[in-house]
């Protein structure tokens, strides 16, 4: 994922290096996700018990949940070298072909963004994933024939924000898939208490909570904010981070308490104050606010339609009960709605 600039975004940006060494190594290092790690327990024990490789597992939901993390849980646990790619840079079938001659017996394949992939490189990874072999054309015109090499049995592991992008062949070679859903309070609590601990982070009960709180249940915002809440209680407070320093230095980032930032509140407001409440259409809303259409899309709204301010109907977007109190709006039920826009 490519760096948006904002510190409630899941997606990657490059300060977050420090992270890496914050990643659970083994399964029992990871909080949350309760259903996957167990199903991933049972899969990782039957693999070595049968003495194989595990399966191709697609992990998949919103940036930020995990999902390289729990690549390199399944490798660790398995101990298996992992190879890391992702869709975007295998630009041409060549590009596969030569990592795949390289990998070897129980290696993992780790591919982000794996719904990125031409279609002439999926075709390539089909016949790996499937039978283990790698199909090449050698030589060009009349004098062309086909070769198949034998590959090492190996695990592909995707990852994808974009599930509904990922060509369906592809989707149905994966043995395994896990959807990543959203952390809960306790949760994200737990992540920052541990990623303290390792940072050397003296932070109180109260001051992880508010972190928690406006972390938007994503572990990648939730060790973002720490370390920039870390920065100012060591420049402004006395580096002890309590509820107070939390909370003042998340409204110095504009950061309000449920995690919402400028962009957030400005979709809010133009929904509620320019189109009335909606319903209106996504492409106006961007042009309201001079963003692209797919990047509040796939960016802005999934968060504000978990918490529910906002309602997806086919008429277009409009803003909720809940979204009129928390930008301090009085709500008129139907006499805040417009007529539905055309675009």
């Amino acid at each position: 994922m490519s760096d948006d600039g904002r510190l409630v975004s899941g997606t990657h940006r490059r300060d977050d290096r420090e992270n890496v060494a914050l990643r659970p190594q083994y399964l029992s290092d990871i909080i949350g996700q309760d259903r996957i790690r167990e199903n991933l327990k049972i899969i990782i024990e039957a693999a070595k018990t049968r003495q194989e490789p595990v399966d191709h597992i697609l992990f998949y939901g919103p940036p930020g949940l995990g999902k390289t993390s729990l690549a390199h849980v399944v490798a660790n646990e398995m101990g298996s070298n992992i190879r890391i790619t992702a869709g975007p840079s295998i630009e041409r079938a060549g590009d596969l072909a030569a990592i795949l001659t390289h990998m070897k017996q129980s290696d993992i394949l780790f591919i982000d963004e794996v719904h990125r992939l031409g279609r002439a490189v999926e075709e390539v990874l089909y016949p790996a994933m499937e039978d283990f072999a790698l199909d090449i054309v050698i030589g060009k015109g009349p004098a062309a024939k086909n070769v198949r090499l034998k590959l090492p049995r190996f695990t592909v592991i995707g990852a994808t924000t974009r599930l509904a992008l990922l060509a369906g062949p592809l989707r149905d070679r994966f043995g395994a898939r896990f959807r990543l859903d959203f952390y809960d309070q306790p949760a994200i609590e737990h992540i920052i208490r541990r990623a303290a601990t390792m940072l050397d982070v003296e932070i109180d009960e109260a001051g992880t909570a508010e972190i928690a709180r406006r972390s938007r249940g994503t572990p990648r915002v939730a060790l973002r904010l720490l370390r920039r809440v870390r920065d100012f209680s060591q420049v402004r407070a006395d580096g002890v981070i309590n509820a107070e320093v939390a909370s003042e230095a998340l409204a110095l980032m504009e950061i309000d308490q449920l995690g919402l930032d400028d962009v957030d509140r400005r979709i809010l407001h133009a929904i509620i104050e320019k189109f009335g409440g909606g319903p209106v259409g996504l492409d106006t809303i961007a042009a309201s606010i001079s963003e692209d259409s797919s990047t509040i899309m796939d960016v802005y709204e999934p968060y504000l339609l978990q918490l529910g301010f906002l309602d997806r109907t086919p008429r277009g977007r409009m803003a909720t009960r809940n979204a009129y109190a928390h930008m301090g709006i009085p709500y008129d039920g139907d006499n805040n709605h417009q007529q539905p826009s055309l675009f």
